[in-house]
């Protein structure tokens, strides 16, 4: 996912790791228009960019030569749109392309443009019009699909989720074109990944919550009527990596072994477990990191990403023998250093007795006198989990004396699937108690007081701001809500309300509606309360949640607050949701908060310098 709408295509192939790598430019500007997936072609000589404009996500498959950047003339309309994106999967031979494509015009209800997601084959050189339909009709309306393509290109997956609620059913192609349903949704299966051992591996939270790996095998072991090589079923699958402590996150097979990322709260462990072998070995990474990107290219040998609090993200390099991974060419660098931060993990308890981790980021020796002006952050949703991450502007805050803070919520994944549906549907409130402790924690630990405290969060973590604030107004002195959601009795109704049914619920079941109404923080703003100083953003595109959520509840805060702290509302014309928002309208609103926040928590501007 990329954050930006003017780029470059910087492309390396793995003998360039110890090399810098090389820029490619098209010959045609991107000025203006958001990369938003670059799926190159098995033969290394073209690639399938989705772009969009104006943050809004609605991409269009654009295709160009890999040596030259000349545009090719196919263009392929309606591949993308918010929530239920896109994807593309080259064939073998790298004369075609299998997308993911939404209904045109008058082929369904104006209502269903954008909904009930279809997978076609579009043959380079031809008109998109003489484009074949491949599978989709019966996938649900809210179906959001992933398309994976074998290394050599014989197999295609289809990873099908129904709406945001993460249940997933998968469907594959064998080279001859004709598919077949692997799994359903009610078995499980989260996440596909081609082997180079004629497999394909799974991961499945069925009777392992934290997951486990099978092992499926591909071609030959069934027949289907009409002679073409298929999967064996999902019975038949072997345990490649067993149920373990830690939640797991990403997987690569390698030809005698399967290396596997896990997290537990939050931070990552790296293990490599050997074919046919015994217990599994771990991998030594930086420490509170996370792990992602794991793609095993040759052999035994793997690529990955680590990146923590304090160091920037880099790609590393190990063979399955070697102990220590090796750093490759491929590293961000950064402008500061964070050598005067440390990092430690407390806990706080919720109302349940539930513990939540809390990822604090402060200056060594901090001195906890209930005086540092504290910026907490969450989410809290969708089974998505907070990892350790790097980001240079802390550097502002910290040199201001800030202490920030990530908590790892129910809702999210970082415990497994049990933590996710801890805090979705009827059980959501669950999370803003979660936020709630978080907050109180800080306070009695002495980090901060509720004078010095700021919280911040995006989109599901702008629900958690709307809550929070309505909850436990006296809990801090500001709060910073991003493209949030208030209205949570019409939200379903709001374009792309629909796929959040599996997540928040819905208004049609009366429990549903009991545990929408008792949290929703429009319908929670009452009339006389000294409510904190609140600045709420959002991207006048944004197909991900309707803008007017963000204007609807700012006005009624703004009519009823009893407190002489400012109700900010902050529109931007030209960005969405966030993805695909230009670096210089990012700066300003970074840029805005910081000075709402050094304004509120009374930070003294001749501290710091740029």
């Amino acid at each position: 996912m990329l954050f930006a709408r003017s780029c470059w295509i910087v492309l390396a192939a793995p003998a360039l790791f110890a090399q810098a790598p090389i820029s490619w430019t098209p010959e045609f500007s991107l000025q203006f228009q958001t990369v938003s997936a670059v799926t190159p072609s098995p033969d290394g000589k073209l690639v399938a960019i989705s772009l969009s404009e104006n943050g809004s996500e609605q991409g269009t498959l654009h295709f160009f030569e890999a040596d030259t950047g000349k545009k090719l003339a196919d263009e392929i309309p309606r591949v993308q749109y918010p929530t239920g994106g896109g994807s593309a999967a080259w064939t073998a031979d790298s004369s075609g392309i299998l997308y993911t494509r939404y209904p045109h015009q008058g082929e369904r209800p104006e209502a269903d443009e954008n909904f009930f997601q279809e997978v076609w084959f579009h043959r380079l050189g031809t008109p998109p019009s003489q484009d074949k339909y491949e599978i989709g009709k019966d996938f649900p309306r809210i179906a959001e699909t992933v398309l994976d393509a074998s290394e050599d290109g014989h197999w295609t997956l289809a990873t099908v989720a129904n709406g945001d609620g993460g249940d997933f059913a998968h469907y594959l192609r064998d080279a001859g074109g004709k598919w077949e349903q692997l799994t359903r949704f009610e078995d499980g299966v989260k996440h596909g990944s081609f082997g180079r051992d004629n497999a394909l591996y799974l991961l499945t939270l069925k009777d392992a919550p934290r997951g486990k790996v099978l092992r499926l095998p591909l071609g030959g072991a069934v027949e289907t009527p009409s002679g073409a090589a298929a999967a064996a079923p999902l019975t038949s699958a072997t345990v490649a990596a067993p149920e373990g402590k830690g939640v797991i996150q990403e997987f690569a097979p390698t030809d005698d072994g399967l290396f596997v990322s896990t997290l537990e709260g939050g931070p990552s462990e790296l293990f490599y477990y050997p074919r046919n072998a015994g217990r599994p070995h771990q991998i030594p990474i930086l420490p509170v990191s996370s792990v992602s990107g794991l793609h095993s290219w040759r052999n035994n040998e793997l690529l990955f990403a680590n990146t923590s609090y304090l160091k920037p993200s880099a790609w590393f390099h190990l063979d399955s023998s070697q102990k220590d991974p090796q750093r490759t060419a491929l590293y961000l660098t950064s402008p500061i250093t964070f050598e005067d931060i440390e990092v430690v993990r407390e806990f706080a308890t919720s109302k349940d007795g539930t513990k939540v981790p809390l990822n604090i980021l402060r200056k060594k020796g901090l001195k906890l006198d209930g005086k540092n002006p504290t910026l907490l952050y969450a989410y809290g949703g969708y089974g998505i989990n907070l990892t350790p991450g790097f980001d240079s502007t802390r550097r502002v805050w910290f040199d201001a004396g800030g202490v920030a803070v990530v908590a790892n919520l129910r809702g999210g994944g970082e415990y497994g699937e049990a933590w996710h549906k801890a805090g979705n549907l009827t059980r959501k409130q669950h999370v803003f108690d979660d936020f709630i402790a978080s907050a109180e924690y800080l306070i009695k630990q002495a980090y901060t007081s509720p004078a010095r405290l700021a919280v911040e969060g995006g989109s599901n973590g702008g629900l958690l701001m709307g809550a929070f604030l309505t909850q436990r107004p006296d809990l801090a002195r500001a709060v910073v809500s991003h493209v949030g959601i208030y209205d949570m009795l019409r939200v379903e109704l709001d374009p792309n309300g629909q796929f959040n049914v599996t997540e928040f619920g819905t208004v049609k079941d009366p429990a549903q509606f009991e545990a929408l109404y008792g949290y929703s923080p429009y319908h929670h703003v009452r009339d006389g309360v000294k409510y904190p100083a609140v600045l709420l953003t959002t991207g006048e595109n944004d197909g991900r949640v309707n803008p007017a959520q963000s204007r609807k509840i700012a006005a009624r805060l703004q009519a009823v607050t009893a407190s002489d702290a400012p109700i900010l509302f902050r529109s931007n014309a030209s960005a969405g949701h966030g993805i695909g928002t230009a670096l210089k309208e990012r700066i300003a609103e970074q840029a805005d908060v910081l000075t709402f926040l050094f304004d509120q928590l009374g930070i003294d501007g001749a501290r710091w310098t740029f």
